[in-house]
């Protein structure tokens, strides 16, 4: 049986999902006996997203145009895509900058206000990516085909999601074990 391309990514968030996909220790050996990993912020220097991907784990919300580019290339390339905890179900914490009202305040309190020797906002290109005025779930930028709450997934929630993909099978995404969030 050919080995199922795997990817994740890590938009905006903390990355306490993919500190809790590594908590399945000794799994990950099993883990990587039936997967490729094509893609991932862990372990991985690939700066290009590839084609033909069979599961995408997506951890974090949508706050800029580089994590906007990067979710809509991965739904476009992957055929399983999972929102990977509450920042990718709900924008959860990133989304906190909602309340001020655009990129500009919270560009002007970070650079401005806070700013020691030369305050200032960046202005050339690739310094720091394009906010996005709001910060937004992925399921309201892309179609998400599984929904992996929690904050972040414990690592047995992670494996029940992932494990019957591996055979070919949809995960029982019930009870509240597997969807609760926080």
């Amino acid at each position: 049986m050919a080995k199922i391309r795997f990817a994740t990514i890590w938009l905006a968030g903390c990355s306490g999902c993919h500190m809790s996909f590594l908590d399945l220790d000794e799994w990950l050996i099993d883990l990587a006996e039936k997967v490729d990993v094509v893609f991932s912020p862990v372990g991985s220097d690939i700066k290009e997203f590839p084609e033909n991907v069979d599961v995408c784990l997506v951890e974090g919300a949508v706050a800029n145009e580089e994590n906007f580019e990067l979710l809509k290339k991965a739904r476009e390339r992957s055929k399983l895509l999972i929102s990977f905890g509450d920042c990718a179900v709900t924008a959860n914490v990133p989304a906190m900058r909602n309340m001020l009202g655009g990129s500009e305040p919270v560009l002007k309190r970070c650079y401005l206000e806070l700013g020691d020797v030369t305050p200032q906002i960046p202005k050339d290109p690739g310094i720091v990516p394009e906010l996005l005025d709001r910060v937004r779930p992925i399921h309201e930028v892309v179609d998400v085909d599984l929904f992996l709450p929690g904050c972040p997934p414990s690592a047995d929630r992670i494996k029940a999601a992932i494990a019957p993909l591996l055979e070919g099978e949809k995960p029982e995404m019930t009870g509240r074990e597997m969807i609760k969030f926080g």
